[in-house]
This record gives C-alpha cells, structure tokens and sequence, in this order.
C-alpha cells in the first residue's frame, strides 16, 4: 500500500471513529431519554426492613406521588441500611447528597435540640394525646425546626410506644432493671433515660442488635411490638413489658437542597401523598402492632403489663435536668395540651 493509500485510509478511519462515537453518545443519550423521560427521581433511604409498616407507608406514598405526578416524579425507595445508617442518612441530607430519608426523632436530637423532648419518658399521658400534639401546632411547627441545619421534616409516621424486651428475665418494676445492659439508640437522652430508671444503657446499632442479643453483650433492649417481630428479636427475647415509656416518632426528611429544587406544585403533590401515607401507615401500624403482639405469644414470648406507675414516678427525676432550657419550655406546652 503506498503512501497515499495510507493516508486516505488514515483520515477515513479517523472520521469514522469520530462519527461512530458521536453516533454512539446520541444513541446512550436517547436511551437514558427514553428511559426516564422527563421523570424526577427522588431517593429514600430507611434502615427498617421491607415488612415494616412503616416501609408499606412509604410505598404507598411513593405509589401515590407517581399517580399524582402522572409519572413525572418517582421516589426509589432503599430499605435495610442500603445508604447507610439514620446518622450517616442526616448527613447525606444535610449536604444534598441524598433527597429523602426516614429517621427516629432519637438520632434527630444530636441535630434539632428540640427533638429531644420526645426521648424523654412519658412526656406523653398516652396515645390520643401524642397523636394531639403532633398533629397540631406543636408538632407542625417541630417538623420545620431543622429547616435551618439542612432539613425539611414532611410528616409524623406512627412508631407506637417504646418498651422493654429481655433475654433472661422481665422487666416488672424499675428495679428489675438493675444490673441490666439495654441497648438504646445513639441519643444522649436515651441514654439518660435507662439510666435514671435503673439500667445500664449500651448504644448499638440497629443492624448489629440481633446478634448483640444472641452473644449477650446486652441483656435486653427497648422499643415496639412490630419492630421487635420484624427483626426477629423474639428468638432471643422471650420477655416483652409494655412499659410504654417513649412515644417516639419516625419523621420523613428531605434535604432542604433538594426541597428548594422542586416547584410549588411538586411541593404540594408529595405533601399530599405523605399525609395520604400518614393516614394509612397508622392504621396498619395499629393492626400489626396488635397481631404482632399476639403472634410473639404464639412463638413463647411472655407479654407483661406492668404497673407504670413506678416507671413514672421514678422518669420524673429527669425533668428538673431540663429546668430553663428549651427542651424545658417544650415539656411545658406538651404536658399543657389537653
């Protein structure tokens, strides 16, 4: 082949390269075109597992905003700590790295002070009236508190009350909780809480109780019926007091970034798919609770309804720690609602 040849053929094939790759950049554009379309994509992390009813209430709402968008926007839901866990989740808001999480109010307190309030044990006289509060200004206004640090609160899901589960023996009266290690959630006032009413509270993560249970490291730990099914905890407790001594909230966030970046109109439109999911979320958090509970018993777990009254007395010795301070004043209007 002579010189020329070569460089006829040099150029052609430089030009076809070129064409192929501009071919191929148009034909991957129009496929990623074709398969979202105009469609938002809005990510949701959570570290309950797909059974909870919680996660049911989040699909419902996912459901309901493609509906309501007419398929323009959808929320991808990662269950089970696939984006890690509710810590690391707030961060990832808080910088816009993720658009939606669901969290306990517990880990919220490290970032939104007023949060603490709900940690604090029977701060709520019983169901209707945490439910009271949180539908009404107090808990509307609560939902906004973050706005500033990064987080957009959408709605309350239910997370019934929090009680105590054993290995080795129940949970009675406040003195059965001596010498007891509980594992809590990473929250000071957690912490505080098992420790006023007689406990040894130990942090784990969520994720590694089962197993913390199982080996001993800890003799119990606390929180609601379904949680304690869900997660299979009744293979190694077989003690279960309903102590009812938090009412702690599951909030749904949103980064504020991603929050600022939707219209008014998707604004609305996944404010009313949250509060259609609110609605229907409660409702099976109250069957499933019930079965929950009845199912535990069927599989050997002795369910005790202790006398509260000493849990009571005994998580009044907290209050005074928050005399003056704003968690103080939160008590205050909360303990004033009727």
């Amino acid at each position: 082949m002579d010189k020329k040849a070569v460089s006829f053929f040099a150029v052609g094939l430089g030009v076809g390269i070129i064409i192929s790759t501009a071919l191929f950049s148009v034909f991957i554009r129009n496929m990623k075109n074709r398969d979202s379309g105009d469609t938002m994509v809005l990510k949701l992390s959570h570290g309950l597992e797909p059974v909870h009813p919680v996660h049911k209430g989040m699909v419902l709402m996912a459901e309901r905003m493609l509906e309501l968008s007419g398929g323009k926007v959808k929320i991808e839901i990662y269950p089970s700590g696939q984006l890690g866990n509710e810590t690391e989740n707030i961060e990832q808001l808080q910088n816009g790295a993720l658009d939606m999480a669901k969290v306990s109010a517990a880990p919220l307190e490290s970032f939104v002070k007023e949060m603490t309030v709900f940690s604090i044990p029977y701060v709520f006289r019983d169901h209707t009236h945490y439910w009271k509060v949180l539908e009404g200004p107090i808990g509307q206004d609560m939902l906004l508190k973050g706005t500033s640090r990064g987080l957009h609160g959408v709605c309350y899901y239910d997370s019934g009350s929090r009680n105590f589960y054993t290995v080795s023996k129940p949970v009675l009266t406040p003195d059965d909780l001596k010498g007891q290690k509980i594992r809590v959630q990473k929250s000071e006032t957690a912490m505080k809480m098992v420790e006023t009413l007689g406990g040894s509270p130990t942090p784990i993560p969520w994720g590694e109780l089962y197993t913390s249970l199982q080996q001993k490291v800890v003799d119990g730990a606390e929180n609601n019926p379904p949680s304690f099914y869900t997660n299979r905890h009744f293979e190694v407790c077989k003690h279960f007091s309903l102590t009812e001594h938090t009412r702690i909230p599951d909030l749904l966030l949103m980064s504020e970034v991603s929050w600022q970046k939707l219209s008014p109109q998707v604004q609305m439109w996944l404010k009313q798919a949250a509060e259609e999911s609110v609605v229907y979320q409660r409702k099976l958090w109250e069957e499933e609770t019930e079965s929950n509970l009845k199912e535990c018993e069927k599989l050997g777990v002795k369910i005790y309804r202790p006398d509260l009254k000493p849990f009571q007395a005994k998580a009044r010795q907290m209050y005074k720690d928050y005399d003056g301070t704003v968690v103080g004043e939160m008590i205050q209007k909360i303990e004033a609602v009727q």
